[in-house]
């Protein structure tokens, strides 16, 4: 007996309806909505932010729970449990550290999610500390560049520039290796994080730092040098910074609006040289003030550089939970291997050792704070502040080797020399002059053939 086809498809209509009521109810009962007004918020660390929820498609809900997927970063201000009674209302959400994370709603019988959800991003909010550490750095480089001023011998800087081995070297260095070194840890270190590489770039194409001259009159190298790179690597870095920006940086984010920070340059610029004219008329012009200022120059430079190390540190606690192995290791790779490099290549050009010594700490530490700049500019907030780790943590670890050479020339001063240290006979005296009344074994602190032979 043959059937109807009519009835056939009839049929079969009535079994894919049924199925879809079945699916349709499935899906009503395991998808139940929940919108967010604001849809998306921005809270600063330690602030707050109000925001209104209503759930919808709950007829087939028991209970549902709204909660943050990373409470370190955002929090909700209490647990909120939604049942048929108040499926509307409001919360506040606390922004608890640097960071992006979801505030979702989840039904509590079966843990299963809600379709809907609040992008929640935390920045960091300027605070006076910060505002106070910049601005008492800035005031004390500022004097301690009046105190350079006394001290370099103008003369000296003539015959750099007219004979410019040194300076070549060390702008080979600045602007050649310590960006393709950057480039080259970047990638090695985050290969699937192209802010974190860019972190470490820009912090690599930046121009050298003022602290390079205070570490180089601590550790007694040729500071005049050390004065004249850090004035060409800074003018230089108008035409260098675009050249790499533009090029390898380009590789590593093609879409950032990169813009090179001249007004920040420039102000920087102005802050090395001004203070340095200063020096040099007080040194011209009150000479014993200049004396003055020329003899407490190491013991302010040590004063300087322990200030900025603790103060930093102090004020950028909170970035140490960002910190991982990585960007600890990126943090001394930089500034290390470039101190080795900068060694090295001064060395293969027969140098002699204050230079070498210059060039190296040169080439080795860079201007965080414009790297820091740049990275405000070129990315939104929350990655700006994420990926200033990177410069923080190349300005934290630069000191550490040579915070180490000073306490080791310092305890090599104070013990191991401590066997030429001798009474001086008034024949040894005649045959050993000095002058202001020091002793020879002030005189030949780190010269130990010199003071055997004077000496004996």
């Amino acid at each position: 007996m043959l059937m109807c086809p009519i009835s056939s498809c009839l049929q079969s209509l009535i079994v894919i309806f049924v199925l879809l009521l079945v699916c349709h109810a499935a899906i009503v009962k395991t998808f139940a909505s929940v919108t967010f007004v604001p849809k998306n918020v921005t809270v600063f660390m330690y602030d707050t932010v109000a925001v209104d929820y209503f759930i919808s498609s709950t007829d087939n809900l028991t209970q549902c729970s709204l909660y943050s997927e990373n409470p370190h970063i955002a929090s909700l201000d209490k647990n909120i449990f939604i049942q048929q009674s108040n499926y509307t209302g409001s919360f506040n959400v606390t922004g608890n550290f640097l960071g992006q994370t979801v505030i979702e709603c989840k039904e509590t019988t079966s843990n299963k999610t809600i379709q809907g959800k609040l992008d929640v991003k935390c920045l960091r909010k300027k605070r006076t500390i910060d505002r106070i550490f910049t601005a008492s750095t800035a005031a004390l480089v500022a004097i301690i560049y009046i105190n350079f001023g006394c001290v370099v011998q103008w003369s000296e800087l003539t015959n750099l520039i007219r004979r410019p081995v040194g300076p070549t070297i060390g702008f080979f260095g600045q602007f050649v290796v310590m960006p393709l070194l950057s480039y080259a840890i970047g990638y090695a270190l985050f290969p699937n994080d192209p802010a974190m590489r860019l972190g470490m770039f820009f912090t690599g194409v930046s121009p050298a730092g003022g602290a390079s001259n205070i570490w180089t009159a601590i550790l007694d190298g040729n500071i005049d040098l050390s004065i004249l790179m850090t004035t060409i690597s800074t003018l230089a870095a108008f035409g260098m910074m675009p050249f790499w920006l533009f090029t390898l940086g380009k590789t590593i984010f093609k879409d950032a609006q990169l813009e090179v920070p001249y007004f920040h340059i420039s102000m920087y610029v102005f802050a090395l040289v001004v203070p340095l004219t200063i020096g040099y008329l007080i040194n011209r012009y009150l000479k014993k003030t200049g004396a003055f200022l020329g003899r407490i120059l190491k013991g302010f430079s040590s004063l300087l550089i322990t200030f900025i190390i603790i103060f930093a540190t102090v004020t950028n606690l909170y970035l140490f939970e960002l910190f991982s192995w990585r960007i600890v290791v990126a943090g001394m790779g930089l500034p290390w291997v470039g101190y080795m490099l900068g060694y090295i290549i001064a060395k293969l050009g027969k140098q002699p050792e204050p230079d070498i010594l210059a060039i190296a700490i040169e080439t080795g530490i860079q201007n965080t704070g414009i790297a820091i700049f740049l990275l405000r500019f070129a990315l939104e907030p929350l990655h700006a502040d994420l990926t200033t780790v990177i410069p923080v943590s190349v300005a934290l670890m630069t000191p550490l080797p040579l915070t180490v050479i000073y306490l080791f020339k310092k305890f090599k001063q104070r013990f191991m020399t401590s066997y030429y240290k001798a009474p001086i006979s008034s024949s040894n005296a005649a045959m050993c002059p000095r002058s202001n009344n020091e002793s020879v074994y002030r005189e030949t602190v780190g010269k130990h053939d010199s003071a055997v032979a004077c000496l004996s």
